[in-house]
């Protein structure tokens, strides 16, 4: 089924206000007695079908708090068991057997308005491996993070899973899966298939925002390659992750007081989200620190499961090679951190426990502040806690993750952990391009992205431990986001100034004439985030 658009309409009397509120307080707390994280999974979803304009008021005004249910951690199990709890699937499935007929099908779809289309064909999602079908579940989740990050209406999002089979046995031979019963299509064939897909989506709407999700390894890049030129178009586990974990290590480094420039950067896992980070991180210290690329990637190591990836290794994948350095080669973890002296630890694993606590102990007595950020989702493949963290660096760590942590009490203080969550990355980002028409997303955009983000905490709130503002805000996070990213796309020529834009920033309230462009383009974003506060319940 589809969401339904939301009726708009002006702004209702007090006594239907609190009549509103009363219905988002009420089915609140219906979703915290449930007793289950997938449960509350599963009756969002049924409210986001059953009573959507109820659905999204909840979704935005409650996001902090509703975010894991909709997506990390709760939506890797929910994706694991996408057929067997009866998800009301909302999202567009194009099988391979429906070669040949892919733009006929997004023409039929109920939404034509689409501007955003989130994709994945299932075969790395998250730390989980080939969910096959059930890889839906993630194309929907970070659908409804366009709409609760930064108001992008959700009629103009379109989810799409490419449905080429899976090499998972269990899904094989369950009888409840619903997706194609064959081992994936691969080579010409698959290349093939994506190929007709992009040049339908291109054909069908010339302006959409495509998003590539949880491809594997052997693919992503290459169709991040292939594509970039043709669509805009972005891999979220390549540049969104980098992006995020770029801004995390820009704003710990406001804590210390010390550059960039000086850090080295260990990765625990060398795949597409590591590499990712690796080299924004080299184009970061070759556009603002005047290094080649060549010298910032030789500041960023990685281990991968045969250890130090070095020069002298000839089993190297092709993403791994730029990052191959002429170093001795560490078998093991603890081993690379002693010989390599890391400043900086950055787990892309999905080993939980990776980072134990020698490894702790051992950044600890190399860095008075350690900065270390255990990435892999969900919390079950993390390389370690932040108590831990906390406790084998005596609370001085500068500590992000990819899933949720709580907060963790070190003598008097309470220390709190940033969660590197890409949503407050993809989703302005993607409105930017959208209201752009932005012809491609280049990895400065993405440079952009984290710096803005990581200037917005205080220097207070860093040394508490957050790293990024609250995702309470990121409505605002998002506009700020929106505003330097669009503002950049259009001064370097990558996309165009909306036809309404000077319109749109006349009418905002509380904005000077001489106000700067960022202000101008904050609020030019602002006038067109989806505000389901306006519909009616």
């Amino acid at each position: 089924m589809t969401v339904a658009s939301p009726e708009i309409s002006q702004q209702a009397p007090a006594c239907q206000q609190s009549s509103k509120l009363a219905a988002v307080a009420a089915e609140m707390a219906s979703l915290r007695s449930l007793p289950t994280d997938l449960q509350r999974y599963l009756a969002l979803r049924n409210l986001q079908r059953d009573n959507p304009v109820l659905f999204y008021k909840m979704l935005v005004h409650h996001v902090q708090e509703i975010l894991p249910f909709v997506y990390t951690p709760t939506v890797g199990e929910a994706c694991q068991k996408y057929h067997k709890i009866g998800v009301p699937t909302y999202g567009l499935y194009l099988r391979a057997t429906d070669a040949g007929h892919f733009l006929k099908r997004l023409r039929a779809y109920p939404q034509q308005d689409v501007r955003v289309v989130v994709v994945t064909d299932g075969e790395r999602i998250l730390g989980l491996g080939d969910l096959g079908a059930g890889g839906m579940g993630i194309s929907e989740g970070k659908s409804l993070l366009y709409t609760a990050a930064a108001g992008v209406p959700p009629h103009q999002i379109l989810p799409v899973t490419l449905d080429v089979g899976t090499n998972n046995p269990a899904l094989l031979e369950d009888p409840q899966y619903q997706g194609l019963r064959q081992r994936r299509v691969t080579g010409p064939a698959y290349e093939a298939l994506v190929a007709e897909f992009v040049a339908a989506l291109k054909a069908w709407q010339p302006h959409v925002l495509l998003q590539f999700e949880d491809f594997a390894n052997h693919t992503a890049f290459h169709l991040l390659e292939e594509y970039r030129p043709q669509i805009c178009c972005f891999n979220d586990d390549i540049q969104g992750t980098a992006c995020i974990c770029l801004a995390g290590v820009l704003s710990a480094l406001r804590a210390t007081g010390a550059s960039l420039a000086d850090q080295r950067i260990l990765f625990y896992g060398a795949g597409e989200a590591g590499t990712g980070i690796g080299e924004l991180i080299a184009i970061c210290l070759e556009r603002r620190h005047g290094m080649t690329r060549e010298q910032g990637r030789s500041q960023c190591l990685y281990m991968d499961s045969k250890g130090l990836v070095c020069a002298s290794r000839t089993d190297l994948q092709p993403h791994k090679k730029p990052f191959a350095h002429d170093v001795p080669h560490c078998r093991t973890l603890l081993e690379a951190v002693q010989q390599i002296k890391p400043t900086v630890l950055i787990g892309v694993s999905t080993m939980a426990g990776a980072f134990s606590q020698d490894v702790l102990n051992a950044m600890a007595e190399l860095n008075e502040r350690p900065i270390i950020m255990p990435l892999s989702n969900p919390t079950s493949k993390s390389e370690c806690t932040f108590e831990a963290a906390v406790a084998a660096t005596g609370g001085r760590v500068l500590f992000a993750s990819g899933s949720p942590y709580p907060p963790c009490t070190y003598g008097r203080r309470t220390l709190h952990p940033a969660q590197a969550n890409n949503a407050y990355i993809f989703p302005a980002v993607g409105h930017a391009a959208v209201l752009t028409r932005c012809k491609e997303i280049s990895d400065d955009v993405f440079l952009v992205a984290a710096e803005s983000l990581a200037s917005m905490s205080s220097v207070a709130k860093l040394d508490q431990g957050h790293l990024f503002p609250r995702f309470a805000d990121i409505k605002v996070v998002s506009a700020r986001l929106i505003a330097a990213v669009a503002d950049f796309v259009v001064r370097t020529g990558l996309g165009s100034l909306p036809a309404d834009f000077d319109e749109a920033v006349r009418h905002s309230a509380g904005l000077s004439s001489s106000a700067s462009n960022l202000a101008r383009w904050e609020a030019y974003a602002v006038a067109h985030m989806y505000d389901p506060g306006a519909a009616k319940l």
